[in-house]
């Protein structure tokens, strides 16, 4: 059995970050268990260009407000908490985060925790990272 406290991760190595976000690995690849597990936070006026092309994700709003814009199609959907969405097609998108956004989110392949967005907003197949 696995029991992490968000509250003694935040402040570790598990806490990836930028200027705009922050994003606690509660679960990695080394973990074993198939995905990786997050609770990210979306500062508020931050936009993010993403495109998980070697990733799936599933994302669960528990804070905060925003909207996710999947750029093929251009369309916009509001998130707020009780929203989920899941890039199944490997959506390139847009989020907007209009309030401080807290979100749970999974990973499959599970990450590593020592990823980095590339230019094109994706992060490196799993068996390059």
């Amino acid at each position: 059995m696995i029991v992490r406290d968000f509250n003694e991760l935040k402040d570790t190595e598990r806490a990836v970050s930028d200027a705009h976000w922050t994003s606690v690995r509660m679960l990695l690849a080394d973990d074993g268990m198939g995905f990786s597990f997050h609770i990210t936070t979306l500062q508020a006026g931050s936009e993010h260009e993403f495109h998980y092309k070697h990733h799936f994700e599933s994302v669960y709003c528990m804070a905060g407000k925003g909207s996710i814009t999947d750029l093929a199609t251009g369309k916009t959907y509001a998130i707020q908490p009780g929203v989920m969405y899941a890039l199944d097609q490997h959506d390139k998108h847009r989020l907007k985060a209009d309030e401080d956004l807290v979100m749970a989110c999974c990973f499959n392949p599970p990450v590593t925790g020592k990823e980095v967005h590339r230019e094109d907003g994706s992060y490196a197949p799993a068996e390059e990272a």
